[in-house]
């Protein structure tokens, strides 16, 4: 189970790079707008900062640790994260919506409402649309992609190029009062660090879990009929990447899903750059004919991908319990 958040605050400007898929955006200046980092970044920080001051063993941080992200908080109030909004749940500045099961198939009252917010507190995630949106529980993202000027250098003197010495690159701002949250089975000392592919310094805290946290008693209660990834989902082998686990024990239960389109996904294992993916975008429903009765901890790691090491750990396709109405 995991038992810290890790918060990671940037200090200034972050690049939004994930090496993603060619797209219109990325002929166009937008090339891997892609933030915030995946969990598989902070796991390499795990690795990279037990070798200057070991404090697991290496096999123990390679058979134990897993981590999970991204998320994001409030710099004050950590513990009440924030989540992706499941798909069932349609909030926006002019009203709300909800998909519902009527009659065996997908409902909605307004066709013409179309979602403004992307995320919800982890305390609101059992709340109905409208609540969310009274309380002020839903969000949208602290950050904002922002162009700069870079000056690039000569080969072999740090001295900008006559011609052609300026190019342009996509970062990320992100709100002074928020940071990003992960979690993970393991404390990372605080202090600061180097993080991500571009090493930006920024500050991290790692803050423990009560065991009545809102995070807590979600994870371990047990997926029935519905489930909403909070998390990107891959599924499959080390050559296909499916919507869904395409294993008896799960697709025999003939899952529904309300989802957007897939999103790139790309990691690094021992030092290499692993093959670019295709995931399930967070906040993918799922809806089952028969309960699975698992937590996302009870998942078998043949559900996931293994490339030097599961996927599992590194958070792929955690999963909530919902509620959706008309199904019981």
């Amino acid at each position: 189970m995991f038992k810290y958040l890790i918060t990671i605050s940037p200090l200034g400007f972050m690049y939004g790079s994930s090496g993603g898929f060619l797209s219109p955006e990325n002929l166009v200046g937008r090339s891997g707008a892609k933030f915030p980092p995946e969990a598989a970044t902070l796991s390499g920080l795990f690795f990279s900062a037990n070798k200057v001051k070991s404090y697991v063993s290496p096999k123990e941080l390679s058979d134990d640790l897993f981590v999970a992200g991204p998320f994001w908080a409030k710099s004050d109030d950590p513990e009440y994260f924030y989540l992706p909004i499941p798909w069932h749940k349609v909030i926006a500045k002019k009203g709300v919506d909800e998909w519902k099961r009527e009659a065996g198939k997908w409902h909605r009252e307004s066709s013409d409402i179309d979602p403004d917010y992307r995320w919800q507190t982890v305390n609101s995630w059992k709340d109905r649309p409208a609540i969310i949106k009274i309380n002020g529980d839903a969000a949208e993202s602290p950050w904002k992609y922002v162009p700069i000027l870079h000056p690039k250098t000569k080969d072999d003197e740090r001295c900008t190029l006559a011609e052609d010495g300026l190019f342009l690159e996509n970062a990320v701002q992100m709100d002074d009062e928020s940071c990003l949250v992960y979690l993970s089975t393991h404390a990372l000392a605080d202090g600061w660090y180097r993080f991500g592919g571009e090493n930006h310094l920024v500050e991290i805290n790692s803050i423990e879990l009560d065991e009545n946290s809102p995070i807590a008693k979600l994870l371990r209660q047990p997926i029935q009929r519905s489930f909403a990834l909070i998390t990107p989902g891959i599924w499959g082998s080390n050559k296909f990447s499916y919507r869904y686990p395409k294993h008896e024990d799960f697709s025999k239960k003939r899952p529904e899903m309300l989802t957007d389109k897939p999103i790139s996904y790309r990691y690094r294992a021992k030092g290499q750059m692993g093959r670019g993916r295709y995931a399930v975008s967070p906040g993918t429903v799922y809806l089952l004919r028969e309960p699975l009765d698992k937590t996302w901890w009870d998942f078998p790691e043949n559900w996931f991908p293994k490339e030097g090491f599961s996927l599992k750990q590194v958070g792929c396709g955690l999963c909530l319990p919902i509620e959706i109405q008309g199904v019981e």
